[in-house]
């Protein structure tokens, strides 16, 4: 089992920035790569991105256009999110995922842990 606590997450201005953190305990060795869905009332879960563990390289959804960058600190076993030039659209809960497989990580189903989440929230 691997356990995941977010942070970061607040009520912000349109333009704004915010680090999201995600720290995993347990059986981190488990871990092949850590990600970050979020979702907004009444939509779907949406990708935001992923990161391998052992290399760190990062993968991003195709709406982050060059505003949020992903890293990872394997000596803390934390992942943190970089939220630059946030927009209203960016509103939604926040959740951070682990995947032990390398399929494919733009999925939710292919993450086998996650955590509780930590809302984000843009005025305009």
């Amino acid at each position: 089992q691997v356990q995941l606590v977010e942070s970061g997450g607040g009520l912000v201005q349109d333009g704004a920035s915010l680090r999201l953190s995600c720290i995993a305990s347990g059986r981190t060795d488990l871990i092949y790569a850590m990600g970050w869905f979020r979702q907004a009332p009444w939509k779907e879960r949406e990708f935001v991105a992923s990161i391998t563990w052992a290399v760190g390289l990062p993968y991003y959804g195709d709406f982050v256009k060059g505003r949020f960058t992903l890293a990872r600190d394997k000596a803390k076993n934390t992942m943190y999110l970089q939220m630059d030039s946030l927009k209203p659209e960016d509103t939604a809960v926040y959740s951070c995922a682990v995947s032990s497989s390398r399929w494919e990580l733009s999925l939710s189903k292919t993450y086998d842990y996650w955590g509780q989440g930590t809302q984000v929230t843009v005025s305009s």
